[in-house]
């Protein structure tokens, strides 16, 4: 069954986000932009994960903080989503925060994990990455009225950078069993 137009642009933006989380994670492993050494203390590595999960937090509380101010100027939501039917615009808000909280989440153990497991040379993808987690989230949120298409690349560059990092983990760890 061929794809509608709507499933093709998805895909398209699928495919761009999926490239670009590659060359993002490829690149702060080859590059190493932000110039860290191979032998960062422990403190160190909690440090640049502590501070990318900074971003993911902040766009969290952005999510948090438009409900609830939509819900504080509307009189049909002011009571709350366990207590009203909800307008489509507090029900908008809610799925954004909540596809937000899940990206938040994944993204948040993914970086720590990355800086306490991976090498120390490698630690530029972590920042890397929480930059990636802005712009997707900023395409995301501007995209989601529009439809699937619009929000594509927003969801991957949020979500598919964290995924990359995650397999590469698994394989690297992998790697240490089987040898």
């Amino acid at each position: 069954m061929p794809f509608t137009s709507e499933q093709r642009g998805v895909a398209i933006g699928m495919t761009i986000g999926a490239l670009l989380a590659f060359a993002l994670v490829g690149g702060g492993i080859l590059y190493n932009p932000f110039s860290f050494d191979g032998y960062l203390t422990l403190t160190e590595r909690h440090v640049v994960a502590s501070k990318a999960s900074l971003v993911a937090a902040f766009f969290v509380m952005l999510a948090i903080g438009r409900l609830a101010r939509y819900r504080m100027l509307n009189v049909a939501d002011i009571a709350g989503a366990g207590l009203a039917t909800g307008t489509p615009q507090a029900k908008l808000l809610q799925a954004l925060l909540q596809n937000t909280l899940e990206q938040a989440f994944l993204a948040v153990c993914v970086y720590f994990a990355w800086a306490l497991i991976m090498p120390g040379t490698w630690l530029s993808v972590v920042p890397m990455a929480a930059i990636a987690f802005a712009v997707g989230r900023v395409l995301f949120y501007r995209g989601y009225q529009h439809g699937p298409q619009s929000r594509a690349l927003g969801f991957t560059l949020s979500f598919y950078v964290s995924a990359t990092m995650l397999v590469s983990m698994l394989v690297y760890w992998a790697q240490d069993i089987i040898i």
